[in-house]
């Protein structure tokens, strides 16, 4: 009996020394020698160098380059355009995620920013961070000198100006020259290649090109592409075919774009199909007058679209068009509900009779040409790419 309790009490002290043994050298699921470290993960070393992680790069790799977007490569919020309806002309507020925003033009000098204004509040807008003129027609910076006034005096101001540089000669142009002067706003005169940084979300600029030189307004015109995410929209004023293929050759895929504002408010002369064929878009808005006395959009540039099956928009039947996106998904949505059928839309254009009668347009004195208050062609502040300057 005795022996017997020996016997026990040896083989409890042999169990009890192979569990000091088991705990003291660590042998145990997941954190033995074999398992790396602590984590439960292989080493490094025990990787395969050419097995790609999760977001689309190799494991050593370190870089963002030619990854794939996954959910925590874009912040939360989102970027919101809204192409506005203001007739034969264009403007488009675009908020960004991180709360900046940016004035794309301001429409027509007849209406002389109260379309845009009203926008602006509409949304609570307090600051415009970034206000982009694409050319100096009256058609596109017609409430400019409104909206500084406005921002600058009522509300938290304009941050900086975009311009071309290239100088016109109407009242309208000299009148927001001067409000830019009377409330000391930055200026700057952009050039391709440049950007902005809004956060997340970026601004690059296509044109005009290096070596602007000319009094083209709109072949000199600012073109910009927003993107955010995954998700890219092109602005390109009333850039025509020989500007777009100069951008095509010198830009590239940057012009890429899933939203494409339609060129000169869906002209023949612009949209041209190598432009097309490179931006390839899904989503198209033209920002014209039902009454347009050009005819606008025109018929053959509707034509491309329905070829490409591209969903159109037109501020005459849409209204104001507000595209939404994450950086992912993206969604459109009009203040009207009509087809986004391009021939559907080849349907709503005024016929040719209509459009004589529409072919005498009311003159504004703001817009005819008048003497330069400068010598030459020079404009009125220092050349250069992307330097601010004071007029």
């Amino acid at each position: 009996m005795r022996a017997a309790g020996r016997w026990l009490v040896a083989v409890v002290l042999v169990v009890v020394l192979v569990a000091v043994l088991v705990v003291g050298i660590g042998i145990a699921p997941g954190i033995g020698p074999d398992a790396g470290s602590g984590s439960g993960a292989p080493e490094a070393d025990d990787t395969d160098d050419t097995t790609p992680t999760e977001s689309g790069a190799d494991a050593d790799d370190g870089s963002d380059l030619g990854r794939e977007e996954t959910p925590t490569d874009v912040p939360g919020g989102e970027l919101r355009i809204r192409y506005l309806d203001v007739g034969q002309a264009d403007a488009t507020v675009v908020e960004f995620p991180n709360g900046e925003t940016m004035l794309v033009d301001s429409g027509d000098w007849r209406d002389d920013g109260k379309r845009v204004l009203t926008a602006l509040r509409e949304q609570d807008v307090e600051r415009i961070d970034h206000l982009v003129s694409t050319h100096a027609h009256a058609d596109h910076i017609g409430g400019h000198e409104a909206v500084i006034d406005a921002y600058e005096t009522e509300y938290d101001g304009i941050g900086a100006v975009y311009d071309s540089g290239v100088v016109h000669t109407s009242r309208t142009y000299e009148r927001y020259l001067d409000a830019v002067e009377r409330h000391d706003v930055t200026l700057y005169e952009v050039r391709e290649g440049d950007a902005i940084d809004v956060g997340a979300a970026s601004v690059e600029f296509h044109n005009p090109p290096a070596d602007t030189a000319g009094e083209d307004l709109d072949g000199n015109g600012v073109a910009l592409t927003v993107e955010y995410g995954d998700r890219t929209a092109l602005f390109t004023g009333d850039a025509e075919a020989a500007t777009e293929a100069r951008m095509v050759e010198a830009r590239g895929d940057a012009l890429a774009s899933d939203v494409y504002q339609v060129g000169h408010h869906g002209s023949a002369t612009s949209s041209s199909d190598p432009l097309l064929a490179t931006v390839d878009p899904k989503v198209a808005v033209i920002s014209s007058a039902r009454d347009s006395q050009y005819g606008h959009p025109h018929e053959e540039v509707l034509a491309s679209f329905a070829d490409r099956g591209i969903e159109t928009y037109w501020t005459a039947v849409h209204g104001d068009v507000v595209v939404t996106t994450d950086g992912r998904e993206l969604s459109v949505a009009p203040a009207e509900e009509f087809s986004t059928d391009p021939e559907d839309l080849r349907e709503e254009r005024p016929d040719a009779d209509e459009r004589r009668e529409l072919a005498d347009p009311t003159i504004d004195a703001r817009a005819v040409p008048t003497p330069p208050p400068w010598t030459g062609a020079t404009p009125a502040w220092s050349t250069g790419s992307s330097t601010a300057r004071q007029p």
